[in-house]
């Protein structure tokens, strides 16, 4: 029931995914950094990470690819080395770089799938983190491993750590996409249950 319900191979619910062993502290003061996340269309993983408390903003757009390519019609044929990602501002005094983690993991989407999510097919749909620095790719890692030790997908995780070598914002028109196209069969479809499970599972967790 568990996987027909969340990505096919969660093998937990949400409610008991396990949080990061290893993860960035809680700040002492309030900043602002940024996290790179790559989990299918970024209409979705935008829809959901703009609940987070702590998170500051959520911009669609695309990492991977040069500069030159980075436009939706160009990205969505596949032949770049873009993938669709979201670059989330958060405040590191109130939310952790593994609380974003633990997000992407267990709702975001389905890390298991490679180079796609659902019927959306293709590298530009890959599952990625795009670390900026070494701290973040080691907190990544540390993730990855936990969760494949205990099990908690039926099958591995494929999620790739690539460098951040750069973030190209997405067109006008995709920004906010979910929340200002609410009656859009894809996110109706795919980014409300995404929005609805973050709800269930993470209530607490969430912007008052």
């Amino acid at each position: 029931m568990i996987g027909s319900l969340f990505g096919g191979s969660l093998k937990v619910s949400p409610r008991d995914f396990p949080s990061p062993a290893e993860d960035a502290p809680l700040q002492a003061a309030p900043g602002r950094k940024l996290a790179v996340l790559a989990g299918g269309c970024f209409w979705c993983v935008e829809a959901v990470y703009r609940e987070l408390d702590g998170v500051l903003d959520v911009v669609s757009g695309y990492s991977g690819g040069s500069r030159e390519t980075a436009d939706y019609k160009t990205v969505c044929t596949g032949s770049t080395d873009h993938a669709e990602v979201v670059q989330i501002a958060y405040d590191p005094s109130r939310i952790t770089f593994g609380s974003l983690l633990r997000i992407f993991f267990s709702v975001a989407h389905d890390p298991t799938q490679l180079n796609r999510q659902g019927n959306d097919v293709g590298t530009q749909y890959r599952s990625a983190v795009f670390y900026a620095d070494e701290e973040q790719k080691r907190v990544t890692e540390a993730y990855i491993r936990q969760l494949d030790r205990a099990g908690v997908f039926s099958r591995a995780i494929v999620t790739r750590l690539e460098p951040l070598s750069g973030f190209f914002e997405a067109e006008d028109y995709h920004q906010n996409y979910a929340a200002l196209h609410p009656g859009q069969p894809y996110i109706a479809a795919v980014a409300q249950p995404k929005v609805e499970k973050l709800r269930q599972y993470f209530g607490d967790s969430l912007k008052r």
